[in-house]
């Protein structure tokens, strides 16, 4: 039985990716994907959705737009990383569709309330959408089966020295997704991180057709992040893997609280493993993978997609 998700998201390559991981992987049922602003502009990570799931024979999952900026401060996007349409070097087809009608805290609101206990909610962006969703609607925390995100790290950020990319580009928003309720389940630096697109596992993408050719490859080769030396890491794959494959991450249960003052360390987030009593316990942070099995995983589920594309 496959379990429904809404993917929040702000593509970028590797929100790209992990869109296209649920819609092939069969234990996933991705019934609809909500944009921010993050990447790119609004605009451009919406349509940029759009198109990847015309490109994958994905084109009946609804796009539903939401935030063009922060809860509080001026947008500041990661152009100098995805490059200036999101996607790095992948020159997809212009979308055919539009975005849905309405604003995605609506639909994420809406959608987890007529199917109390069985969504489950994964954000691979600025957390935006879902402050303003849980603020709006406080009984979302009870409504969705699970929340997860890529973002945050118990150690080191790749944006400043304290702070995940995510985390740092809306603060505000993270700090009340983290203080709503629910028990955050946090796929952050300190896995995603070991999850480089080295050569063998790009060898493999060459194999998938268009898929990797006109997706995959390209957009992974014009990946401006920090580079690591088992490739370009595909952080928000993780968050949708977690889903079909809990058992490929260790998970341990922490306290975790977003700085949104400190002057070097606004985005952090303070992940304290050793809260008390009650302190304890709002969130599951990722400090293991079987990277090995997640690129099994992975491969697979993209195997499926390229199967079912024509050409």
């Amino acid at each position: 039985m496959s379990t429904p998700i809404i993917l929040d998201c702000d593509p970028g390559i590797d929100d790209a990716l992990a869109i296209a991981f649920a819609h092939g992987h069969p234990g996933i049922d991705l019934v609809g994907i909500t944009t921010v602003a993050g990447n790119v502009g609004l605009a451009q990570t919406t349509a940029n959705a759009l198109a990847v799931c015309e490109f994958i024979g994905a084109a009946g999952t609804p796009v539903t737009a939401g935030c063009a900026g922060p809860l509080l401060r001026p947008a500041l996007d990661a152009r100098q990383v995805h490059g200036e349409g999101g996607l790095g070097g992948a020159m997809l087809p212009p979308p055919a569709a539009g975005p849905a009608a309405g604003h995605a805290v609506d639909y994420i609101i809406d959608t987890a309330g007529a199917a109390r206990g069985e969504i489950t909610l994964v954000a691979t962006g600025p957390l935006t959408n879902i402050a303003l969703a849980v603020r709006r609607e406080p009984r979302l925390a009870q409504w969705v089966r699970e929340f997860v995100i890529m973002g945050g790290s118990a150690g080191r950020g790749n944006t400043t020295p304290a702070a995940e990319y995510n985390m740092w580009a809306d603060p505000e928003a993270a700090a009340v997704a983290f203080g709503a309720g629910w028990t955050v389940v946090m796929l952050g630096l300190d896995v995603t991180l070991r999850t480089g697109a080295g050569p063998a596992v790009l060898e493999r993408m060459r194999e998938l057709g268009p898929l990797g050719a006109e997706l995959l490859l390209p957009a992974l080769g014009q990946y401006r992040s920090v580079r690591e030396p088992g490739g370009p890491a595909v952080h928000d794959v993780c968050a949708v893997a977690w889903v079909a494959a809990p058992k490929l991450f260790g998970l341990v249960p922490a306290r975790v609280q977003v700085e949104t003052v400190g002057q070097l360390t606004s985005g952090m987030t303070v992940t304290d493993f050793e809260a008390p009593g009650e302190a304890r316990g709002n969130a599951l942070v990722a400090m293991d993978i079987d990277a090995d099995g997640f690129w099994e995983l992975t491969l697979a589920a993209y195997r499926r997609v390229a199967q079912a594309m024509p050409g």
